[in-house]
């Protein structure tokens, strides 16, 4: 469903920009039907330009001249003629090669995604991650740290067992390098090379596609491991109702109560999951963009079910070539990035300056036990009540 959303999110993005930058038909008699400086200057505004003018006009054997001739060779063909049926994908090509881009010579359909990616995708994304940092530190100035209300006893209870912690951050350290190396590769060309030069962004910039593609793998093994782990506990029950009822107790004395996971704490593991599963899915398109094709069969499923007709956009195209397939997958790779940065953001505050003793749990897997009859009550009592039938049914050591 995701998926679908975004696609359509996608599709209606390029479809508006397109029509927004319709350009009027100039007149090309002086240049007897061929383009004019008006349509090269139209395409570097980035206007829409209708090619129909052009795209047929590429040559005619009828035309062909003698075999002595200048033009023989060419068989009616100029070589402007050539290069426009190479650049509209009507020229007969044989290629030795049989790979799904063998025969595609010349292509330009990447201007369209150039200019969403630097232009809103940027923006807008840095909008976001900035605007969710100044809301924390605004809720910090606020509310302050969230302490613990009772008095600490110094006892210990275990959270968070050695393999629950390595998962947890070999997926919350697989995503920082991740986000880091994303955003230098999005936003480097505006912001790298004018700071630092050329040569430094290009260092930057192998170095983080490496670290991208290779670090990725272990982002997805870490999403596995904290969902096979922790996914019984963060099925929504009742106590999550009157949890999120009571805002979870932030800004009130007092805390709901909650199990091992909270509704808020629930509502971030989803976001994880799914976010992530959906980051993780659009990555390997972008691996294995011959294997994988997500938007196609997306697309395909938006004209059957009848949505894009419902909302005007006609019947979506569903034979999509391989860069396209890669430039919506990068768009929907980028965008689901930035949501999951700005949740992630806010996760880290709570679990570090936002609230006393939540970093314990990731740290050393133990926490106070005041801390957790405060925060998960359900959950410190049944710990405490399997702690006690242990103890009752241990049989002393003789």
């Amino acid at each position: 469903m995701f998926r679908a959303l975004l696609a359509l999110m996608l599709t209606l993005s390029f479809l508006s920009t397109a029509q927004a930058q319709d350009s009027p038909t100039p007149d090309r008699s002086a240049t007897g039907g061929a383009q004019t400086l008006a349509d090269i200057m139209a395409r570097q505004n980035g206007e829409n330009v209708d090619n129909d003018f052009r795209s047929s006009v590429t040559g005619n054997p009828e035309n062909a001249a003698d075999m002595n001739g200048q033009l023989g060779t060419l068989g009616g063909a100029s070589d402007p003629d050539l290069w426009r049926a190479f650049r509209f994908g009507s020229a007969d090509i044989t290629a030795s090669n049989n790979g799904p881009a063998a025969t595609t010579l010349v292509q330009d359909g990447g201007m369209k995604w150039l200019k969403l990616r630097e232009g809103p995708l940027a923006t807008y994304g840095g909008y976001l991650l900035s605007a969710t940092l100044a809301l924390l530190a605004l809720f910090y100035l606020i509310r302050g740290r969230i302490k613990i209300d009772g008095e600490k006893n110094g006892n210990k209870i275990t959270r968070f067992k050695a393999i629950e912690r390595f998962g947890h951050w070999l997926l919350a350290g697989s995503f920082i390098l991740l986000g880091l190396t994303g955003i230098i590769s999005l936003f480097g060309r505006k912001v790298l090379i004018p700071a630092f030069g050329h040569e430094t962004f290009a260092f930057l910039a192998i170095g983080s596609k490496w670290i991208h593609n290779n670090v990725s793998w272990a982002f997805m093994l870490g999403l596995i491991m904290i969902f096979v782990m922790w996914v019984i506990h963060n099925l929504p029950d009742r106590t999550d109702i009157n949890w999120l009822l009571k805002g979870g107790g932030i800004f009130t004395k007092g805390h709901p109560p909650a199990k091992k996971f909270n509704a808020g704490q629930k509502m971030i593991f989803w976001s994880v999951i799914l976010l992530g599963a959906s980051i993780s899915v659009s990555g390997l398109a972008l691996l294995f963009p011959f294997e994988i094709n997500m938007f196609s069969a997306t697309f395909y499923k938006l004209n059957s079910l009848g949505i894009s007709s419902a909302l005007g956009l006609g019947e979506l195209r569903t034979t999509l070539a391989p860069h396209e397939e890669m430039q919506y997958a990068q768009l929907w790779h980028a965008m689901v990035s930035f949501v999951l940065m700005a949740i992630i953001f806010a996760h880290i505050y709570i679990g570090t300056v936002g609230m006393e003793g939540a970093a314990d749990a990731m740290v050393s897997g133990d926490v106070e036990e005041q801390w957790a009859r405060e925060h998960h009550s359900i959950w410190a009592e049944e710990v405490s009540a399997k702690t006690q039938s242990k103890n009752e049914t241990a049989t002393p050591a003789e």
